[in-house]
């Protein structure tokens, strides 16, 4: 056997039992190959004298098979590069090749040892020179081609078989002559049996398929041991063998990568432009579109189904709708005639009742007492329906001034009970929950200024506005009150304020001057001032309606300005640019802890700050 290089010979098979007999389990595809081969080698031995052919392309009896000698060819040869000569020829089947048994091979290497074996020229009197030894070369054709794995070996790169692929025009104007010859010429080297062919125009659907996916996963078995540079047996130590096969095993590898390449390539061009595969393709997409236009003129009928289906229901609703307004309108017709009727027969009884009541006297024994029941009568004209009306002009009849005290004493009582359901009423609608969300904390002087200063401090436009204006009321008040405060909260103060009868100038010199009584408060209990916000009510209004007031003295030696308060200048120098009025006054309001002239003189400073730096960086 073989190791799958083609390198070693092969085991020879005598019979078919005994290569059914042969484990092949752990063997590889030469193996495999070898088996093959000899038992198609004894099928045809067996059946090839009854006139059977072991190719169905094949119609030629090989047993008449006349062999060729070719003495010109033969003398031509060189023994030292055996690996050149083509051994088929040498033999004598050079046209048949790789078609050829082994029977055929073994009885043509008979033939030539029969006629060209030294002993026997010499026998006929032929002189044997040394430069004329041809035997040599017939000695390595049957060594070569006797052996399954060598001769598949030499088959893989016959000189004879043509690696280039057909023209693309060519293949276009004869698809299936030019492209079927191709694909059958290399089907030969498949290991897969049998090879599907490429067919014709007419070739179904499935065996196209079947055609490309079988050539898409083509396993070929040629490989190329027989090109190997150097034979691993010649290294003179297991090393330099070592290597040798190494470096054979490579190329042979990337050799096998360009062939299997090769194939693909030739795959891919018969399928781009197999007229089949554009056809079922195209069929394909009519079929696509067929079925979307079919779901789009299902969806299509659908929508008009559903439409009318809508239709139908709006019209009948419409219907309903107009027979229950015609049912509602007859409806409250006949109860406006009704209500109608009850009040021509209220009136009625009312002017019965009252009538009745005055041709009595009212039932009064004094002018102030018919007074009264005058009020009365028209209290119970007024409270009594019909039926009671009724009931109470029967009981006049009947009883007179008894009768007409008690309707007096039912009407005051009813209309006792009438109130009392009224005043509970109002207190239901007032319930605690209610009066627990709308009570808020009280707003004290410090709050109202805080916020009077948030409004001017943010003006309208300002992003989230008024939670801005909450979280600077929380800011400066909650660690003091403990009160902290919403921005709906806030909003709704801020319009009360707004909606009070005081004009915004006195509200703002009420704010000042509850600020200035909480200093002098201060002052008096020996607080500091530095404990406290500075000049906070000098900022409370709007900078342009506080211009006039005097701002506070400054301190002899003003304090370093932290980052907090450079980064506070900083934004309300980009906020209010020098085209704002009153420029000064918004930015220092806008920092509690510093005056108006600590902040012009800190941007001074920043000022002469940068122009140093600009210089220095010019002198550079």
């Amino acid at each position: 056997m073989t190791d799958g290089t083609g390198n070693e010979d092969s085991t020879a098979f005598n019979s078919i039992s005994d290569t059914s007999k042969a484990n092949t389990s752990t063997a590889g595809p030469v193996v495999l190959y070898a088996t093959a081969q000899a038992w198609r080698a004894q099928f045809y031995r067996s059946f090839t004298r009854s006139g059977v052919s072991e190719s169905s392309d094949e119609e030629d009896d090989l047993s008449q098979y006349q062999f060729e000698d070719d003495l010109e060819y033969l003398r031509s040869l060189d023994p030292r590069d055996w690996k050149d000569q083509d051994h088929y020829a040498v033999l004598g089947i050079k046209d048949i090749r790789h078609k050829a048994t082994e029977d055929l091979i073994k009885r043509a290497y008979k033939l030539k040892i029969l006629k060209h074996h030294p002993d026997k020229r010499k026998a006929m009197g032929e002189e044997i020179r040394p430069d004329d030894d041809y035997f040599t070369c017939i000695t390595r054709a049957w060594e070569t081609l006797g052996s399954q794995a060598k001769r598949r070996s030499y088959d893989s790169v016959d000189p004879y078989f043509n690696d280039n692929l057909p023209e693309e025009k060519d293949c276009r104007n004869n698809f299936y002559e030019v492209l079927g010859r191709a694909f059958k010429d290399n089907s030969r080297w498949s290991v897969k049996k049998p090879v599907p062919r490429l067919g014709g125009p007419f070739t179904p659907r499935e065996k196209v398929e079947e055609f490309y996916s079988f050539w898409y996963d083509f396993d070929s078995w040629r490989e190329y041991s027989y090109l190997d540079e150097e034979d691993k047996e010649s290294g003179q130590d297991r090393d330099m063998r070592k290597w040798i096969e190494k470096k054979n095993k490579a190329t042979r590898a990337k050799r096998k990568k360009e062939e299997m390449t090769r194939i693909r390539t030739l795959v891919d061009m018969a399928y781009n432009i197999d007229p089949r595969i554009k056809k079922f393709q195209q069929e394909d997409r009519d079929k696509k579109n067929a079925m979307k236009r079919a779901k789009q003129e299902a969806a299509k009928a659908r929508q008009q189904e559903e439409e009318r289906i809508a239709r139908d229901a709006a019209e009948k609703e419409r219907l309903e709708k107009e027979k229950r307004e015609s049912e509602e309108r007859a409806k409250q017709d006949a109860l406006k005639q009704e209500r109608e009727v009850q009040k021509k027969a209220l009136r009625k009884e009312r002017k019965a009742f009252r009538d009745f009541c005055k041709a009595n006297n009212y039932f009064a024994e004094n002018p102030e007492e018919s007074l009264r029941h005058m009020e009365s009568v028209e209290k119970i004209c007024e409270l009594f329906k019909l039926v009671q009306l009724e009931q109470a002009m029967k009981n006049l009849l009947t009883s007179g001034r008894t009768a007409f005290l008690n309707i007096v004493e039912e009407a005051e009582r009813r209309i006792e009970e009438e109130r009392r359901v009224s005043v509970i009423s109002n207190d239901a609608r007032n319930t605690p929950d209610k009066q627990t969300k709308t009570c808020t904390a009280p707003w004290s002087e410090n709050d109202l200024q805080l916020l009077i200063k948030a409004v001017n401090l943010f003006p309208a436009g300002t992003n989230q506005r008024w939670e801005v204006v909450a979280n600077f009321i929380n800011q400066h008040s909650s660690s003091t009150s403990g009160v902290t405060r919403d921005a709906k909260e806030v909003l709704a103060k801020a319009k009360s304020l707004q909606a009070t009868d005081f004009s915004k100038s006195s509200l703002k010199e009420q704010a000042n001057k509850k600020a200035f009584d909480n200093f002098i408060a201060e002052k008096k209990s020996k607080e500091t001032i530095e404990e406290r916000m500075p000049a906070v009510t000098e900022r409370l209004d709007h900078p342009i309606a506080n211009g006039t007031a005097a701002e506070p003295k400054e301190k002899k030696e003003s304090a370093p300005w932290t980052p907090g308060e450079q980064k506070l200048l900083e934004q309300a120098l980009k906020t209010y640019p020098t085209t704002v009025p009153d420029r000064w006054d918004q930015i220092a309001a806008c920092i509690p802890t510093r005056t108006k002239k600590e902040c012009m003189k800190r941007y001074k400073e920043l000022v002469e700050l940068v122009k140093a730096k600009k210089a220095a960086q010019v002198t550079k």
